[in-house]
């Protein structure tokens, strides 16, 4: 049942240069699981990126602050060593000791229509951050209900469907990252 996000992820590894690549259902929930993997009590990002950015560091309760500073394909959350790298796929980018969020939504480089993958090195989080994303399960026990013990976890999974269309145009995808305009988030207010 999982072969081919397995395929698609030992793909976009190589592609990438990383030892490892996980699939999840979104880019944001991407940055997510590794926030809540690496625990950081504040972080600084560019002031210049989507909405749901924002949007996360609130529901983590994350002191955050907006940098000005423009980027293309990717910036970095300060102070820790996760990247946004929603704009940029490119043969061997992978920065090591980093985690690189990526995107396969409409107008990134892998437009699939929706999904996204980390990209890193680290065994361990790579480990926890696949139980994180099945709902805490280890994939290995089936079914699921043998599993006695479960840590936290979310339903970030990714669609087998969505699996097999990265498959299909992964080797098509090598351009350089573009420069995109998005807003200044510091100019709205996020209220709730």
């Amino acid at each position: 049942m999982f072969e081919p996000i397995r395929q698609f992820e030992k793909h976009l590894a190589e592609h990438a240069g990383a030892p490892y690549a996980i699939m999840t259902d979104c880019c944001t929930h991407a940055i997510e699981l590794c926030l809540r993997y690496e625990k950081p009590r504040n972080v600084a990002f560019t002031a210049f990126t989507y909405l749901s950015v924002p949007m996360t560091m609130h529901k983590l309760s994350l002191e955050y602050r907006y940098v000005s500073e423009e980027w293309i394909g990717e910036y970095q959350f300060h102070g820790t060593r996760i990247w946004d790298s929603a704009r940029r796929l490119e043969r061997g980018m992978y920065r090591p000791g980093q985690m690189q969020c990526l995107s396969f939504g409409y107008t990134k480089p892998l437009q699939i229509g929706h999904g996204g993958a980390i990209l890193l090195d680290d065994q361990k989080a790579y480990d926890t951050l696949l139980r994180m994303r099945y709902d805490g399960r280890d994939i290995t026990v089936s079914p699921w209900e043998t599993q006695k013990t479960f840590s936290v976890g979310y339903h970030y999974r990714p669609t087998i469907e969505d699996a097999q269309a990265g498959l299909s145009l992964l080797h098509t995808i090598d351009e350089k990252p573009k420069y995109v305009n998005y807003p200044d988030l510091r100019h709205i207010n996020i209220v709730g």
